[in-house]
């Protein structure tokens, strides 16, 4: 499968993009960032050098993937997303031994125009709202709304929210795929169902 690269793509000497990516219009991808099998990188996207985007992911128009930011597999960042990697920037100081590591864990939805606030990790298969402000962790599977952002239900590895209480113990079932949801001390896991 080859890679395909609109002509107004700035790809920088040095990155690795895997087979079957397609690479949009006005995008810069960065020379040390490392690109993953069948990514889309939308109109508008950067991509930094310290940068790792898994196989599958989907980042939309808009979207600056800066230093220190990790995507696992089948990440979807959606329009105008905001990534940062500076807690507390200015201008006039400069910060750049200051990164934070951010991690969003395979299958997790980052909704349009939402800020993931350097420093956190976001949870396997988790959704967050559009327009929410993530400051903190986010756990696998959580539904995640508002400024600051707040955990609200929890979602199915499919994208449908889960029948499933903030707390206490519970199961529910998706009913797309059949996969078992378990809830236990704040924690969801999930038990594929038999093929």
């Amino acid at each position: 499968m080859s890679i395909s690269i609109h002509s107004s793509a700035i790809i920088d000497d040095g990155a690795t993009i895997g087979a079957g990516s397609r690479i949009w219009h006005f995008v810069h991808v960065c020379g040390g960032a490392r690109i993953g099998k069948g990514v889309s990188l939308g109109q508008n996207v950067f991509v930094g050098n310290k940068v790792s985007i898994g196989d599958r992911c989907k980042v939309q128009n808009n979207v600056s993937v800066y230093d220190n930011v990790t995507l696992e597999e089948g990440v979807f960042c959606g329009p105008s997303m905001v990534f940062t990697n500076v807690y507390n920037p200015r201008s006039l100081i400069e910060r750049k031994d200051q990164y934070r590591d951010t991690l969003v864990k395979r299958g997790a939805t980052l909704g349009a125009n939402c800020t993931i606030v350097c420093g956190v990790t976001v949870g396997a298969f988790a959704f967050v709202g559009a327009g929410a402000v993530v400051q903190r962790d986010v756990p696998d599977f959580a539904l995640m709304v508002g400024v600051p952002a707040r955990q609200i239900g929890w979602m199915s590895a499919y994208g449908e929210r889960l029948d499933l209480p903030m707390r206490g113990e519970a199961k529910a079932a998706c009913p797309h795929t059949g996969d078992c949801y378990h809830l236990q001390n704040g924690i969801v896991t999930r038990e594929e169902a038999q093929k």
